[in-house]
């Protein structure tokens, strides 16, 4: 009995890919954006790793917030990078964040039969300032003041609507991130462990680690 048991969780785990069903957020702030996430990638049932790092940077004052398949999100996070590196090699200067969007939502919806990736795009360049694309499930690109994604999101929706507020300051966004991604790994089986911050402005990047036993809600 406890064979067959076995048999059939180890069938499980090779069943489910690996996943990062996650919560991902960010928020616009004037001069910059603030991303979070929270850290746990999952096979099935079972936690791959509770300290993953979800914020992946495409160029220096760019960043994406990865949900879905860890395989697809990675493989289009590496080919917009090296995409957007050569983009900025021939205009000789720092690429537009909108840029960076386009070529994952182009990804995206050119193969959204196959893919299953959820993406958060934002950064700051001398054009636009700070800005936030949502490229959900399927490929579309919408600008948001914040946006939201992953499995916990749909825990949040009414917490983020009622808590954003439009000009917050750098500190309040940081605040915010870390209140509505918190809530979501309380709530979310598929996410947990610690949360991960960046900062982007003008001035560079700054990331903050909040472990799991400094989570505001808990």
């Amino acid at each position: 009995m406890a064979s067959s048991q076995l048999d059939m969780g180890i069938q499980e785990v090779k069943d489910n890919a690996v996943s990062t069903g996650t919560t991902i957020m960010a928020v616009e702030f004037d001069g910059g954006v603030v991303m979070g996430a929270d850290s746990r990638t999952s096979t099935g049932q079972y936690i791959a790793n509770r300290v993953s790092d979800k914020l992946t940077p495409i160029h220096d004052r760019i960043y994406c917030c990865r949900s879905g398949s860890a395989a697809d999100t990675q493989a289009i996070s590496d080919y917009v990078r090296h995409y957007l590196s050569q983009h900025s090699v021939d205009l000789d200067e720092m690429p537009m964040v909108h840029t960076a969007a386009n070529l994952f939502k182009a990804i995206c919806y050119g193969n959204k039969e196959r893919l299953m990736a959820g993406i958060i795009c934002a950064g700051w360049d001398r054009r636009k300032g700070g800005q936030v694309y949502n490229i959900p499930l399927g490929g579309a690109l919408v600008r948001q003041n914040f946006a939201i994604g992953g499995s916990g999101s749909s825990y949040i929706y009414g917490y983020c609507d009622a808590q954003y507020r439009e000009n917050m300051s750098k500190d309040e966004c940081k605040d915010f991130v870390k209140n509505a991604v918190s809530l979501a790994m309380s709530r979310d089986g598929s996410s947990g462990g610690v949360i991960r911050l960046v900062t982007i402005t003008k001035d560079g990047v700054e990331r903050e680690f909040v472990p799991g036993n400094a989570l505001p809600y808990m």
